[in-house]
């Protein structure tokens, strides 16, 4: 069954801070920490402007520069906090170009801020290479910890925990996502994976016939006013999503780990030849595959195997 929990909030993405709340604001941009030199990569709140730590806020007050994805979005969360910052962007498109004159101001005792448009920096962000060239060329990199979307969907999944992956966002055609799916098939733990409104219903439908019967969840617009985490067995979620539509809003999918009990070739055999007792191949196949929680596709081919041989 599918189970939906949204979590309105009235303080969601476009609420100001205002003067005198338990986190204060930096009036006129004034730091308040003098920072070693390094490249601060600085999480960011994911919809919630309340969810930026007081260490963030200072790092941002006193860099000398702060990289952002998007400067206009970025402007928006300094305004938010009375932070008066330089900010200039760095993205997929002028990564290559800027990284080594930031390397080189770095390496000259510069102290600067890396944001992404929200969330943690370097999690399928371009990030990744200024830390990965600031490390190379002797310089040191301070995390700045925060909100993260793969570890709020974690939280809100009620999905294992103790052991988890995250895959980014799986390819956009069903092919070399069903690949995809298969590699992952054998982890043992959560998956984690971004994915948009209008791919999620297919994607859904492809990872419920490769991993089988899992228990999943899809939570979307997390910290926000229209938060909302929907759980069930995938094929379940998948149905929902067909038939309701593509969802708005940022959204994090997540699948159960596999079960204990592995079906072993002999038991898959033994089941199939008792289905192929008297019905269809591909009625025997879809039903063996359903009871035992299997891919479709692969038990039909071994029953087709099997008939083969008979």
């Amino acid at each position: 069954m599918v189970e939906a929990m949204s979590s309105p909030d009235p303080s969601d993405s476009g609420a100001i801070p205002a003067t005198g709340d338990s986190i204060p604001a930096h009036p006129q941009g004034q730091p308040r920490v003098t920072l070693a030199p390094g490249l601060y990569v600085v999480s960011t709140p994911i919809g919630n402007l309340r969810d930026i730590t007081l260490r963030a806020l200072d790092v941002l007050a006193a860099a000398d520069e702060v990289l952002a994805e998007d400067t206009r979005v970025a402007g928006k969360l300094m305004s938010a906090y009375g932070l008066k910052v330089r900010l200039s962007p760095y993205h997929d498109h002028n990564g290559a170009e800027r990284r080594p004159g930031l390397i080189k101001a770095l390496q000259e005792g510069a102290k600067i801020a890396l944001i992404s448009d929200a969330g943690t920096p370097l999690v399928s962000d371009p990030g990744w290479k200024l830390a990965h060239d600031a490390l190379e060329a002797g310089v040191r990199v301070f995390p700045i910890p925060g909100a993260s979307a793969m570890l709020a969907g974690l939280v809100a999944s009620g999905l294992p925990s103790d052991k988890f992956l995250f895959a980014g966002f799986l390819p956009p055609k069903s092919g070399a996502r069903k690949s995809a799916a298969e590699a992952l098939k054998a982890v043992p733990g959560t998956l984690i994976f971004y994915e948009s409104g209008p791919r999620l219903a297919d994607a859904l439908a492809d990872l419920a016939e490769t991993l089988g019967p899992r228990e999943g969840a899809v939570t979307r617009e997390l910290t926000k006013m229209f938060e909302e985490t929907r759980r069930g067995t995938l094929a379940e979620l998948a149905a929902h999503y067909a038939e309701a539509g593509p969802p708005r809003g940022e959204i994090v999918l997540l699948v159960g780990p596999p079960g204990e009990e592995e079906i072993t070739p002999e038991q898959l055999d033994a089941a199939l030849r008792d289905a192929l007792d008297g019905q269809p191949t591909k009625a025997a196949a879809n039903a063996v595959a359903a009871a035992l929680g299997l891919p479709k596709r692969d038990v039909y081919q071994r029953a087709l195997q099997l008939k083969a041989g008979d």
